[in-house]
């Protein structure tokens, strides 16, 4: 379960953030996490979870996971599809020329602090 040690990084960065910039408590916190970046959106919540009681600003800390789509590009027919979908594969053409475009990722989008 990598889950863990990207909750504990996530949270490594929002303290030290949190630390720099003098508040006392971390109410929010938005990630974008893309669906085929090989995480578990409900072990993440739990390890989540587990891991905010030890911190110092983020033990009330609300967890918004914002799932991104799998999006690929193939460069064969310049036309996107739904990696999710259908792999490397392009559906409209068949080539397999393609790229993931979005959806691998895990970006913090916002923090919430007080």
């Amino acid at each position: 379960m990598h889950e863990l040690g990207i909750v504990v990084h996530v949270i490594d960065m929002v303290e030290k953030a949190a630390e720099e910039n003098g508040v006392s408590k971390v109410l929010r916190l938005d990630l974008e996490v893309g669906e085929v970046s090989t995480i578990v959106p409900d072990y993440f919540r739990d390890c989540y979870k587990w891991a905010i009681k030890r911190t110092k600003y983020m033990q009330e800390c609300e967890l918004n996971m914002i799932i991104v789509q799998g999006i690929s590009y193939c460069r064969d027919c310049k036309k996107t599809y739904r990696t999710t979908e259908y792999g490397r594969a392009c559906p409209l053409c068949g080539g397999y020329n393609t790229y993931l475009v979005t959806g691998s990722d895990v970006i913090v989008r916002d923090i919430q602090a007080v």
